[in-house]
């Protein structure tokens, strides 16, 4: 017997409550013609990517469409609607995000109005270890230290995490096995990138003096076979 208040009843009752809501949600719209069909999904997905605070993803926008709708079309007949408008639809981090248009930044910054989704502020520093970490995740604090010739801080480390960039990651198969690094879905998104190869042209940093890669994978290699520092050994406690 399943006791009313338990974890296995309010379940049960969750899930009463959303097959209830998606029949009575009618996705199909049988009884519009064609075209005001078509019209009514463009809405219901330009309010639903308009209404979250993260890329919507295309599996999502689906359940807001007829069965047989193609997200992908939709989403071009947006895209052509917006052309005229300062912001437009963009596809990031495996889903799309109303951005606004470049060449109205300079006038959101003038205005000095709060924007909603914009990439925190790193210090430079702080901005260079997430890109190494973008480039060679998973990687320990330690790795990065021997990337950057200097300790990176836990409170860097911290820092880049608190604005939602940074994960922990598997544990290092090194003495100790210490916590790595990887980037998140927000890392993408706050970057108008949709996946990691989209990272800028690493022989590009290397040109600039910014990054070379070869010292940092013979960095990371000797680490991983020399052992892990006994302060890395401890995990990254937020």
């Amino acid at each position: 017997m399943t006791m009313a208040g338990s974890p296995a009843a309010k379940q049960s009752r969750k899930k009463r409550v959303n097959a209830a809501s998606e029949r009575l949600f009618d996705r199909e719209l049988e009884d519009l013609p064609p075209e005001l069909r078509w019209r009514e999904w463009m809405l219901r997905v330009e309010a639903v990517i308009f209404a979250s605070t993260e890329p919507v993803s295309r599996e999502t926008l689906a359940r807001v469409v007829g069965r047989d709708c193609s997200v992908d079309l939709l989403i071009d007949d947006l895209i052509e609607e917006l052309r005229d408008r300062p912001y437009e639809l963009v596809s990031v981090a495996g889903g799309w995000q109303h951005r606004t248009r470049v060449r109205f930044a300079e006038t959101i910054r003038a205005s000095s109005t709060p924007t909603r989704g914009s990439a925190a502020a790193l210090s430079e520093f702080e901005a260079m270890v997430l890109m190494a970490v973008g480039y060679f995740q998973p990687v320990t604090r330690g790795e990065l230290s021997k990337i950057f010739g200097k300790e990176v801080s836990r409170d860097t480390i911290a820092a880049i995490r608190g604005a939602g960039f940074l994960a922990s990651g598997p544990r290092s198969p090194t003495p100790g096995a210490p916590y790595t690094y990887v980037t998140t879905p927000h890392f993408l998104s706050a970057f108008g990138m949709e996946t990691l190869r989209d990272l800028p042209n690493i022989e590009a940093l290397e040109d600039e003096g910014l990054l070379s890669r070869y010292a940092v994978q013979e960095d990371v290699a000797g680490s991983r076979e020399g052992g892990a520092d006994e302060d890395d050994e401890l995990p990254y406690i937020e």
